[in-house]
């Protein structure tokens, strides 16, 4: 393959470079673009079903013209014994025209105040943006770098659930998919 294309189903400069970051480890030759989408989803996805659901849309309606697609999607989902019941989580999806393959990165739980505002309606990012004073914190260094006092920033969060997703790729005779990048 003389250069593989791989189109992002985001403009998000986030999900652009961790794409870029994790898929030049993985093959020799990478051209990647972040195109806008619909994701299908509300603009807060709440629950295991709309935020998979949004990735996976992502994914496929960024594929046109290219070997593989990525579509990236965050969301809220419901966890019992948790300070607000909710934990947020990555999930990626994978597309090459035939298979679908997900992952999710590790999960983490937001201040009780931002949960109670998105109960109300509100989207994490705005409210994490006013907690902060930092506008479009999530295009920046992500609420994860703040939460967790720079150990961990959006970009490293974002990697790894594109790395997860690409997990079956990367052993198609263990997951029996047929193998068509490298």
């Amino acid at each position: 393959m003389l250069k593989m294309k791989v189109k992002v189903g985001s403009q998000n400069p986030v999900k652009i470079k961790a794409t870029k970051n994790i898929l030049k480890k993985l093959y020799k030759k990478v051209q990647i673009k972040g195109i806008k989408v619909d994701p299908g989803v509300p603009s807060q996805p709440i629950g295991l079903e709309q935020t998979i659901k949004g990735a996976i849309n992502r994914a496929q309606r960024a594929y046109k013209n290219c070997d593989l697609s990525i579509g990236i999607e965050s969301g809220l989902l419901e966890a019992p014994h948790t300070l607000t019941g909710y934990i947020d989580l990555q999930w990626c999806a994978t597309y090459d025209g035939k298979t679908t393959t997900l992952g999710v990165s590790a999960g983490f739980e937001y201040p009780p105040q931002v949960i109670k505002e998105v109960k109300k309606g509100k989207e994490v990012g705005d409210i994490m943006d006013k907690i902060t004073g930092i506008q479009n914190l999530g295009e920046k260094t992500g609420a994860i770098s703040i939460l967790t006092h720079g150990l961990l920033n959006r970009t490293e969060n974002t990697e790894q659930c594109i790395l997860m997703a690409m997990i079956p790729r990367l052993n198609p005779k263990l997951y029996k998919i047929p193998p068509k990048l490298g």
